[in-house]
């Protein structure tokens, strides 16, 4: 009967027909129950090794475990039996299906709206007090962002449990967005109490809807470390000023160094490497997906600073050097790293060093995106005004800051950086002190120069050239 039941189970057919596998696995384990035995000893689902679909480490805390093999439904069933533990794994996202989903793309929407109230609140308070304060918020919001990309590579975005889940990150996400311009003003507790009810609850409803599932221990931990930062956030949100700054930076280094620490957890321990395995395909769309809502907007801020600044010629020509800037970070950024994220996570032999490099070079460069929005609608609102450190700081530190970003991720692709991003970053840092003396329209139009030789070295390198397969870092 067994060796019956385990060629039907090992049929091609069954192999492409996933829900059909997952029956008869419930089928099989209870029928060894029934004799005695665990069915884990008697048929084991494909390891995850077996899984062609490679992986990468996550840019946020641990998410699930893919793997619902032998070991992990042992586990599973003792802590709530087998039928708990197949309503929890069919939660969980196929390594069939790796593509983004509708829903990720609207998630996605909230964060234009995110990142222009990030801008437009610098462009109203540009020190350097408020340029620190926005990179507080900009942290706590990437995080957002980064974990529920997570969340979805590992649970199913066709289910209606994740979805509800996923649209209400969505709303505290935008209700935050919000609030983020008097975030650390008289909008303090607003800011952090939907922040801290959104990382928590959300974990509280995953660990629920996990229940008897070994990837509830994940997301215990990810419970307790949200536990520890929502300390400091609720403190910050009832101080004032400086101190609340403090709290807030001290909040957002806690949920950044917990995972350098594994998310070590008291009863729990660390995360082992596996708990960062996530979908090279499903991360690197994401990463891309999330490059062109920050382009898009540099196109709504643009846009709409245009249509107040009267239609000038002045105006019209910075609107114009503000699209090409856009355009030239868009070619930058695409030129064969930006399209080889994927293959370079699969053909790595330390995978979670690649997927850490572009988490770290992503949030550079959107950090990068976000001066060069305050730049462009500064610059289109007072083309021919008065030029001054913070505003020269905008609009060429915010370029040097994506090269610098685009340099890091190109090594994590190649193990390499192109001199022509370093050149870049020198050219932007040395014009500077020279730019004080000229009007913003000047320098804006200086760093779109620096940006189009780049994007034309990169074109006239590859011309003639076979495409340069990925060689990512061992």
């Amino acid at each position: 009967m067994t060796r019956r039941v385990q060629d039907l189970r090992d049929s091609a057919a069954l192999q492409h027909w996933p829900h059909g596998l997952a029956k008869l696995d419930e089928l099989i384990e209870l029928a060894a129950m029934a004799e005695g035995r665990s069915a884990a000893s008697t048929v084991a689902r494909p390891a995850q090794a077996d899984w062609p679909q490679a992986t990468v480490a996550h840019p946020g805390p641990p998410p699930l475990l893919d793997g619902t093999n032998a070991s992990g439904a042992d586990k599973a069933a003792e802590a709530g039996g087998p039928m708990t533990t197949s309503r929890a794994a069919r939660l969980l996202r196929r390594p069939e299906e790796p593509r983004v989903g509708f829903l990720e793309l609207f998630f996605d929407l909230v964060f234009v709206f995110a990142l222009a109230t990030l801008s437009h609140g610098l462009v109203e308070h540009l020190t350097w007090s408020d340029t620190f304060q926005t990179l507080v918020l900009l942290l706590a919001l990437w995080g957002i962002w980064s974990r529920t990309a997570g969340l979805t590579d590992r649970l199913d975005p066709q289910q209606p449990p994740v979805q509800v889940l996923v649209m209400a990150t969505m709303f505290g996400t935008l209700v935050m967005a919000a609030a983020a311009p008097e975030a650390f003003r008289e909008r303090g507790l607003l800011f952090a109490g939907v922040y801290v009810a959104t990382e928590i609850g959300r974990y509280i409803v995953v660990v629920l809807i996990l229940s008897g599932h070994q990837a509830q221990r994940l997301f215990l931990r990810l419970l307790f470390w949200s536990g520890v930062s929502a300390v400091p956030w609720i403190a910050g949100a009832v101080a004032q000023d400086t101190a609340r700054t403090v709290l807030w930076t001290l909040a957002v280094a806690v949920e950044y160094v917990a995972n350098p620490l594994s998310y070590r957890t008291p009863r729990l321990g660390r995360a082992s490497p596996a708990d960062f395995e996530v979908s090279s395909e499903h991360a690197a769309e994401r990463f891309q997906q999330l490059f062109i809502i920050a382009l898009g907007e540099l196109i709504l801020v643009t846009g709409l600073t245009f249509r107040g600044s009267g239609f000038g010629a002045d105006s019209s020509t910075a609107t114009a050097i503000a699209f090409a800037t856009t355009a030239l970070l868009w070619r930058i950024y695409i030129h064969r790293a930006g399209q080889l994220l994927a293959e370079a996570i699969a053909a790595a032999s330390n995978p979670v060093r690649v997927g850490t490099l572009a988490v770290h070079a992503h949030l550079v460069m959107v950090a990068g995106i976000l001066a060069i929005a305050v730049g462009d609608e500064l610059v289109i609102e007072h083309p021919l005004g008065h030029t001054d450190p913070a505003l020269i700081t905008v609009i060429l530190g915010g370029p040097a800051l994506f090269l610098a970003g685009r340099a890091l991720f190109e090594y994590g692709v190649f193990n390499r950086v192109s001199r022509n991003r370093l050149i870049g970053v020198g050219v932007l840092t040395a014009i500077s002190p020279a730019m004080i003396f000229l009007p913003p329209l000047v320098a804006a139009a200086a760093a779109a120069l620096v940006l189009a030789g780049i994007a034309a070295s990169d074109a006239a390198r590859a011309r003639g050239r076979p495409p340069e397969p990925p060689s990512p870092p061992r």
